[in-house]
């Protein structure tokens, strides 16, 4: 998985120091290859939001199986996810920029509206909590209301991971040393749990 500032949280491109002239030269052909070649941009308030062609679902590729309707709820739970890590970005993450692979919270909105297909009320009675998964703990982010004047009927934990293995040896072409940075793996976690019923929760893992 290749990652760009393909979804940023947190302020844009850094101006390089001289003694990095080098570095500049290589991260300004790369983001005109990227801007040019691989991504079309969108602002959704603090989001920068890009999609890149190569190794990435497009726009269409993630709607691909769904309705009209359902398309609209993954559009809809793609601002709501974006909203919450946003929001604890500066809270409990605690960190300047927040870092997802391209397209991550549209795959995300997307399986998000396939597990509640089966339920009585849809995506309406949905009870979501999002976390995200380091090494040492599991982290509450927040949740995400889908309709208050709806009785939930199940639980959909929504677990994200942070990727503990560093960054690569350019990561300074996108971001200064004195902001901390935070990237999230492409893995993620969905856990069902109906409500009002014995049966034991689900888990799916995507990659």
């Amino acid at each position: 998985m290749v990652y760009t500032t393909a979804l940023v949280f947190g302020p844009g491109m850094p101006v390089l120091s001289e003694e990095e002239s080098v570095v500049e030269m290589i991260g300004k052909y790369l983001f005109q290859l990227t801007s040019s070649e691989k991504r079309s941009c969108a602002r959704r308030g603090s989001v920068d939001s890009c999609d890149e062609l190569e190794k990435t679902p497009t726009s269409a590729d993630v709607d691909i199986g769904l309705g009209y309707e359902e398309r609209l709820l993954q559009q809809d739970m793609t601002r709501q996810i974006e909203r919450c890590l946003s929001e604890a970005k500066a809270s409990t993450l605690r960190c300047q920029v927040l870092l997802l692979p391209s397209r991550m919270s549209a795959r995300v909105a997307r399986d998000v509206v396939r597990s509640s297909a089966d339920e009585p009320c849809g995506l309406r009675g949905a009870s979501i909590a999002v976390y995200l998964e380091t090494k040492d703990e599991l982290k509450s982010l927040g949740s995400i209301s889908t309709d208050s004047s709806v009785t939930p009927t199940f639980e959909l934990s929504l677990v994200f991971k942070a990727d503990d293995d560093g960054w690569s040896p350019l990561k300074h072409i996108f971001v200064t040393e004195r902001e901390t940075v935070l990237k999230l793996r492409p893995e993620y976690r969905l856990v069902k749990k109906k409500l009002y019923s014995s049966a034991s929760p689900v888990i799916h893992d995507f990659y």
